[in-house]
């Protein structure tokens, strides 16, 4: 299929540029695939009321790191390093943005601190090592910025966003993403106790967002597209509780495309086996989904790998007119913006 196929529309004041508040008072577009079809208009917090007792609400448990640091070269010149992936003690592969292009050797000042590039890599990363004082992990968590997305245009950055682009599922030790699972971004406890008093399971899966969530497919066929890798975590518990949901016919409902990634990636053989690893699973239409039956998802960026799996998921027609009618009437866009629910 062509990439082109995967576009719309977007007047730029649509982009939300902060989050709901509460969370829970952000949009929720219904959308029902099959042969009732047709969209619905309502709020996050009427969520419970589309799922059953029985359903099993899967979320990503990550979290996010802050992982953008601000330095200068020797020279004085600006550099930005967004941390992607931890690969040792202090050592990063990190996305770089300078004037001109780091080199082997190298350093980053980061105040009292500095980043080493240890090796450069294509697409402008690089290897980098962090010579701080004390713990490299507590002075990224001192000194670092929210990795916001880039659509997010602030005169500065906004202390708040700390908590706004963390989901409440967020456990501690499992720190490791560079952008948030943003479909959790609405859940609040309210609505968690209402779906538990519905009788809707949830259980979770790790999965650390990379930086390839922002990247728009580049070439013209989706055939072409190499997927990045992102690492994940499926415990034996949420295996054991989504297969036996399977195996009685009830509904596993996905927390967003990073959830529905693993649970297809790890669910290939129509059975979730636990376990950890990496997947660069790209799911596209002709994808025979085998785990999820309904998808809790933000709107994503035209020509991206998620509105690819969106579209896969509830046919691109009918999700490619539900976003017309989302533009149409008033819903918030991307990251901090409104919800979707695909039954």
């Amino acid at each position: 299929m062509r990439v082109q196929d995967f576009t719309y529309d977007l007047p730029p004041d649509r982009i939300a540029q902060y989050p709901a508040e509460p969370r829970d008072a952000s949009r929720l577009l219904v959308v029902r695939r099959g042969a009732e079809g047709g969209v619905e208009d309502a709020r996050f917090r009427d969520l419970p009321r589309y799922l059953e007792p029985g359903d099993v609400l899967v979320v990503n448990d990550t979290r996010v790191i802050p992982a953008r640091l601000l330095g200068r070269k020797p020279t004085g010149g600006r550099v930005e390093l967004l941390l992607l992936r931890r690969e040792g003690v202090g050592v990063w592969e990190a996305l770089a943005r300078a004037s001109k292009p780091l080199r082997p050797g190298g350093e980053v000042r980061l105040g009292e601190a500095r980043a080493r590039v240890e090796e450069v890599l294509e697409g402008g990363r690089c290897r980098i090592r962090l010579e701080v004082p004390g713990d490299p992990d507590a002075w990224i968590e001192r000194h670092g910025q929210m990795p916001l997305p880039p659509y997010i245009r602030r005169q500065a950055p906004d202390p708040r966003d700390r908590a706004w682009y963390q989901t409440v599922f967020a456990r501690p030790d499992r720190s490791g993403s560079a952008a948030a699972p943003t479909a959790g971004l609405h859940f609040t406890a309210r609505v968690l106790e209402e779906l538990r008093a519905r009788g809707v399971e949830r259980v979770a899966v790790t999965l650390h967002v990379g930086l390839g969530t922002f990247q728009p497919v580049r070439t013209e066929r989706l055939e072409d597209h190499r997927m990045h890798r992102e690492w994940f975590c499926v415990p034996e518990e949420t295996a054991a509780r989504v297969n036996r949901a399977l195996g009685e016919g009830r509904r596993v409902v996905a927390v967003g495309t990073t959830v529905t990634r693993v649970l297809e990636h790890a669910g290939r053989t129509g059975r979730v086996e636990p376990g950890r690893g990496w997947t660069d699973l790209f799911i596209r239409p002709g994808h025979r989904f085998r785990v999820v039956s309904a998808l809790v998802t933000n709107f994503h960026l035209p020509a991206s790998t998620l509105l690819v799996l969106v579209c896969a998921f509830g046919g691109r027609e009918r999700i490619l007119a539900a976003y017309r009618h989302a533009v149409e009437a008033g819903y918030r866009f991307y990251s901090y913006g409104d919800a979707m629910l695909v039954l």
